[in-house]
């Protein structure tokens, strides 16, 4: 069962902690995520050598602890405890000032001894820690500290104390291994009576390597970037480790490192120009200025300025710089580098920086201040390393406005996003292969955005610079791993203070708003205005149909073919494929069945020309039928050009429909003997009625239009209204019985009667003589 009385009790042990000893991101590392940790509720003991390079300010604030002596070997070393409490951290320094009382932490004969005495150090001191903190997980960091895992599974296993101390060990990069002679393996770390141990050390025949032991050793490993511990599997990034990192690979996972967000903040910072926000960035162009002045470059805005500040070594792709320099500078784009490093690079910096005076600027120095103005001023960050297990530059530079331009390996990867021209999205520039050209490219992709398209570049800024790069996320990450090693310690409730969601306005979304776009969309062969008003048609006929007890079935199919309008509309799209699988049966049935309609709609033609002028309000409708037959058939042609027929008997029978809402009582004695012949042709050939009220069905899809426009009177009518409609519609037999059947075949019958169009006239004036004869 969990304890929940118990914090996490964590030794932090690393060879650079900042602010007291730094040399590259360990430092980093070390003086921020033990602090992260102690916010989130753990409590943490930083260990670290006590050189004589630390300032004497720092050495004033240091209280004596303890004192031992650590066996080495055939050796007995003394080992202080030198406490410390800075910004909430306590440090224990470790005090020896025959191994650290040297002007620099690394880079001696004796490198293999000092940290072996480092390693044993620590292991030791676990018995020697303030009253009631007990170890749970022991943190090492780099080959400097790899050691202690070793000792403390050889020599301190069996000790109560050690029982439940977990070892994690970070990689922070794999290509420093801490590779010595053999020799040391019994005259310092005393191990060589112990196989498990000289077995897991060596590394070829006559060598050890302290990192190869915590590897074999640690429970968990950890790096500094999810791609990294990729990659560091391969033989290409393993440094001969790879096999070693595979076969352990369910312990190893990748945790990104984060930056000091108070720190690094160009809001605050006092050692840039001018301070400036995500928000309001003009500090910037003035920090700018003042570094191009500073430099002796020509003070432009309108030229993109792009720095790096780094090792000059070949792993921080020095090779492709040198390669693109040339190409880079010539193009128009500003470059100052700030380093020092190998020979080579120092003098190709300073050729093309008398090659090119007031464009390139070569500071072979190593100048912090320098190179925080250089963050803040830059338009770009180059970093093209040819490996990078995570990096602080590029997250600083984003930090600060500065786009970084980054080759994808390592933590570059994991860190930038490729700006992505199509979606805006993107924290930066980055290339895939160490090529120099392809380099060179990534950089002017970066300036023709600078040059271009200002907008977008601006953009981009406010992306990189509202990234979340704290270590609160990254000691979060640790923290789950130290409690699935210790299960039985109770996680504290998260005390991470997350700003609080904001409430996204809703879209209140009105049914009639949406409902009329999704009208209007099936109709799109026809004007938009008439799509919307067909409803409303729909409606005027209701009212007309229930005093009406004897047009009660022919009103019923109307209805019927009325409310399908808009779904016949949307088969009209379909109905342009298929037409050309229409048979000549169909076409000559199309034939029998239009004539039907025109018969069967003659009666009600006089009453409409009649009454369909004072319903109208469109002034569309104040011409004659005919006038108004060939506008809805101009108007149809020129949007769907196959439905010209369908169009020609849909005015016939939206005259039936518009007579009926309009003029009901004059229709009434004409319906009644419009009915008989109506119902008859279905009982003497059923097929043919069949057809034609397919045909009159399907064209009403488009004369619901002219109708609407005719009977636009009553247009405020309520559009919930046609549904009860359509079901009283389907209560009618001959409705039903009819028209359904129709609902999935009028396409065909109304297209194949396209080649019929040029008889529309023929059809009217047929239509008028039959009304003359009865």
């Amino acid at each position: 069962m969990a304890d929940s009385s118990k914090k996490m009790q964590i030794v932090f042990a690393s060879a650079e902690c900042a602010p007291f000893v730094k040399t590259g991101g360990l430092g980093d590392v070390a003086g921020s995520l033990p602090a992260a940790l102690v916010r989130a509720g753990a409590e943490v003991i930083v260990m670290v050598p006590k050189y004589a390079t630390i300032k004497d300010e720092y050495k004033a604030q240091m209280e004596h602890f303890s004192d031992f002596y650590v066996s080495l070997g055939w050796r007995n070393e003394y080992c202080g405890l030198e406490k410390l409490e800075h910004d909430g951290v306590t440090y224990m320094f470790i005090d020896n000032e025959r191994y650290f009382a040297r002007d620099y932490p690394y880079g001696f004969f004796d490198d293999g001894e000092r940290f072996a005495f480092f390693s044993k150090a620590i292991t030791e001191s676990l018995q020697h820690l303030p009253a009631g903190f007990e170890c749970d997980i022991l943190h090492c960091n780099d080959w400097q500290t790899a050691l202690a895992p070793v000792f403390l599974r050889e020599f301190y296993q069996d000790l109560p104390l050690y029982e439940r101390v977990k070892t994690v060990f970070s990689i922070h990069n794999v290509a420093f291994q801490g590779q010595f002679s053999d020799t040391v393996m019994e005259d310092i770390l005393g191990v060589a009576h112990i196989p498990a141990a000289a077995t897991q050390l060596r590394c070829d025949a006559c060598s050890i390597n302290y990192m190869l032991g915590a590897l074999h050793y640690a429970d968990a490993i950890t790096t500094v970037s999810p791609t990294y511990a990729n990659e560091i599997q391969t033989p290409e990034f393993g440094e001969g480790l790879d096999g070693v990192l595979r076969e352990r690979s369910y312990a190893l996972q990748g945790i990104l490192n984060g930056i000091d967000v108070t720190g690094f903040d160009p809001a605050t910072d006092k050692r840039i120009a001018a301070n400036y926000t995500v928000e309001d960035r003009s500090g910037k162009a003035v920090c700018k200025a003042k570094l191009q002045e500073e430099l002796g470059l020509e003070v432009r805005d309108d030229r993109p300025l792009m720095v790096m500040v780094t090792r000059l070594t070949r792993q921080k792709g020095m090779d492709l710089v040198m390669y693109a320099l040339d190409r880079i500078l010539s193009g128009g784009v500003q470059v100052a580098v700030l380093g020092t490093g190998d020979r080579d690079y120092e003098d190709g910096l300073r050729y093309f920086q008398d090659k090119y005076p007031g464009t390139m600027a070569a500071r072979i120095e190593f100048d912090p201040a320098l190179s925080q103005r250089m963050y803040a001023a830059a338009d770009m960050f180059l970093m093209p390393s040819k490996f990078e297990p995570c990096g602080l530059s590029q997250i600083i530079a984003m930090r600060y406005g500065t786009l970084p331009i980054v080759r994808e390996t390592g933590g570059l990867k994991d860190t930038v996003q490729p700006y992505n021209e199509f979606t805006g999205e993107g924290t930066g520039f980055s290339f895939t292969n160490f090529n120099g050209d392809e380099m060179g490219d990534a950089v002017f992709r970066a300036a023709r955005l600078f040059w271009d398209n200002r907008d977008a570049w601006n953009k981009l800024v406010t992306q990189a610079m509202s990234q979340d790069f704290s270590w609160t996320r990254s000691a979060d990450k640790y923290l789950d791993l130290y409690f699935f090693m210790h299960p039985e310690i109770e996680r504290p409730t998260a005390v991470v203070d997350e700003p609080e969601a904001v409430a996204e306005p809703v879209t209140v979304e009105e049914p009639k708003a949406e409902e009329k776009p999704v009208e209007a969309e099936p109709a799109k062969a026809e004007p938009k205005v008439k799509a919307e008003v067909a409803p409303e048609a729909e409606t005027e006929v209701k009212p007309a149909a229930k005093p009406a007890a004897k047009k009660t079935t022919t009103r019923k199919t109307t209805a019927k073919k009325a409310t399908t309008t808009k779904t016949a509309a949307t088969k009209t799209a379909a109905a342009k494929t298929t037409a050309a699988k229409a048979t000549t049966t169909r076409k000559r049935t199309t034939a029998a069945a239009k004539k039907a309609a025109e018969a069967e709609a003659a009666p009600e033609v006089k009453a409409e020309v009649a009454d369909a002028k004072p319903a109208a309000k469109a002034p569309v409708k104040t011409a004659a039928k005919k006038t108004t037959t060939t506008k809805t058939t101009t108007a149809k042609k020129a949007t769907a050009t196959k439905s010209t027929t369908t169009k020609a008997a849909a005015t016939k029978a939206a005259a039936k429909t518009t007579t009926k809402a309009a003029a009901k009582p004059a229709v009434k004695v004409e319906e009644a003997g419009a009915e008989p012949k109506a119902e008859a042709k279905p009982a003497a050939k059923t097929t043919t009625r069949k057809r034609a009220t397919t045909t009159a069905k399907k064209a009403t899809t488009k004369a619901a239009a002219p109708k609407a426009e005719a009977t636009a009177e009553d247009k405020p009518a309520v559009k919930a209204e046609p549904a009860p409609k359509a079901a009283e519609v389907k209560t009618a037999p001959k409705a039903t019985a009819k028209t359904e059947p129709a609902k999935e075949t009028p396409v065909s019958p109304a297209a194949a009667t396209e080649k019929k169009a040029p008889s529309k006239k023929t059809s009217v004036r047929k239509a008028t003589a039959t009304r003359k004869r009865r």
